[in-house]
């Protein structure tokens, strides 16, 4: 008798929550048009759906509605920040910092800039598995664009200190990306 293996990746895929499926199911049998239509009810009634979530969202996170872009996944939203405030910032510098530990999805664009010719600082991480603080700040210099840290990291369970950190960032005006996606998935 064979069994299935123990499946240890819930942070990438997971099994559908069966009060996800319920609240979704109207979505994928009734109410499935594209929220892009707006010439027609089931258009009218995607885009309002659409519309509560990222209010949702919004509260949740305290930002604006306007402030939150929907992508197909996490590995999307990261190429889509990184990558975009490299393109937008180019002229003001070419300097990114990011974390050893960081997930591909943020250390894969990294290496694409690095082809670019973008410099890119990986900080390491003590062995608690946080960033020391005092490294962040030595390693921003005038031409740093962009600090990118994971807040919640999947394989250690390590929480960033994303407070200070944003704090160090806010000091010298720049963007700070942090990936909440994990920690938001326990909280909302």
């Amino acid at each position: 008798m064979s069994q299935r293996p123990i499946y240890l990746d819930c942070h990438a895929t997971t099994p559908m929550d069966k009060r996800v499926l319920e609240a979704m199911l109207p979505y994928f049998t009734e109410h499935f048009g594209n929220p892009s239509s707006i010439n027609h009810l089931y258009g009218w009634e995607a885009e309002a759906a659409v519309k509560k979530a990222r209010e949702t969202i919004a509260n949740a996170i305290n930002c604006s509605p306007e402030e939150i872009i929907f992508t197909s996944g996490a590995t999307e939203a990261n190429n889509l920040a990184i990558k975009g405030v490299a393109e937008a910032y180019f002229s003001q510098g070419q300097h990114i910092i990011t974390v050893e530990s960081e997930h591909r999805a943020v250390l894969d664009p990294c290496k694409y800039l690095e082809i670019l010719g973008f410099e890119i600082t990986y900080l390491p991480v003590q062995k608690d598995g946080l960033i020391d603080l005092e490294l962040l700040e030595k390693s921003i210099r005038n031409e740093t664009i962009l600090v990118s840290v994971m807040t919640a990291n999947n394989e250690i369970g390590v929480l960033q200190p994303l407070q200070a950190i944003g704090e160090i960032c806010q000091k010298k005006m720049f963007y700070f990306i942090a990936m909440l996606h994990k920690l938001l998935e326990k909280y909302l």
